[in-house]
């Protein structure tokens, strides 16, 4: 089985970049982030065309969030309670015995934001729901864009970008919190060493320059991480293809036996 979460900043402007990579990377299941996109408006015939059954929780030109499955699922929770201010930003699902949960987490904007505080109080809501509603000795995925780089190898500057927004103390530590409640960075259990990123700014030639960011994450309990073969950040679809622009974020998947 194949698992992967992709921030696709904009389904609109990226439909035939993500069939693209559907069909070339054939995932089993997929959490979408940034729809920008209506539920009403979503192209469920186009996915379905694919293959891929879809639940999706969107909103008008922001945010947005969509699991794709090859795979029926039943829904479980459709926004994180208590955050409707912050957009549809939430969406889990279960398949037979995984459940699979997406998420797009607030960007703080900047320190001195109100939508700061915010951000970290959104991440303690998390928290909270994860303690409610998850068992952490089940197979359960927790994935998405979490705008937190969490430690200095997940930054092209390194320890020089701490204190910076999303290399704070206080995000890392709403990050390390949710671990705490039984997940792994799947990933960083992989790759312990890795100095890989997910998202580069479009300005300033950042993905040519190396000049990225770590945020993309796919967590797991035990019973996931102990089936994990492989987790790839999927550079190449950061990159154009067959003329189409890509978003600024990489997908990224994980193989399961």
């Amino acid at each position: 089985m194949r698992i992967a979460t992709w921030n696709i900043n904009g389904l609109k402007a990226r439909l035939d970049f993500v069939r693209l990579w559907l069909e070339t990377r054939q995932p089993d299941i997929v959490g979408l982030q940034e729809l920008k996109t209506q539920e009403e408006a979503f192209p469920h015939d186009v996915f379905e065309d694919l293959g891929y059954h879809a639940l999706v929780h969107g909103q008008k030109a922001w945010n947005g969030v969509a699991i794709l499955s090859r795979q029926p699922g039943e829904l479980l929770h459709k926004g994180l309670a208590g955050q409707d201010g912050f957009g549809a930003r939430l969406i889990s699902a279960r398949f037979d015995d995984l459940v699979f949960e997406t998420v797009y987490c607030p960007n703080g904007k900047t320190l001195e934001h109100d939508d700061f505080p915010r951000k970290l109080a959104w991440f303690d809501d998390l928290a909270e729901h994860w303690r409610t509603h998850h068992d952490p000795d089940q197979p359960t995925v927790l994935c998405g864009d979490f705008n937190i780089a969490p430690a200095a190898l997940d930054s092209w500057r390194g320890a020089d970008g701490d204190g910076s927004l999303f290399h704070t103390a206080e995000e890392r530590r709403r990050f390390d919190a949710l671990l705490a409640l039984g997940m792994h960075d799947l990933y960083r259990a992989h790759h312990p060493d890795g100095n890989a990123f997910s998202w580069w700014d479009y300005r300033g030639g950042a993905f040519h320059r190396g000049h990225g960011l770590r945020i993309d994450m796919l967590l797991g309990t035990s019973a996931v991480r102990d089936r994990v073969e492989a987790v790839e950040i999927d550079r190449e679809f950061r990159k154009k293809q067959d003329g189409l622009t890509a978003s600024d974020h990489a997908p990224v998947y994980a193989d399961l036996r």
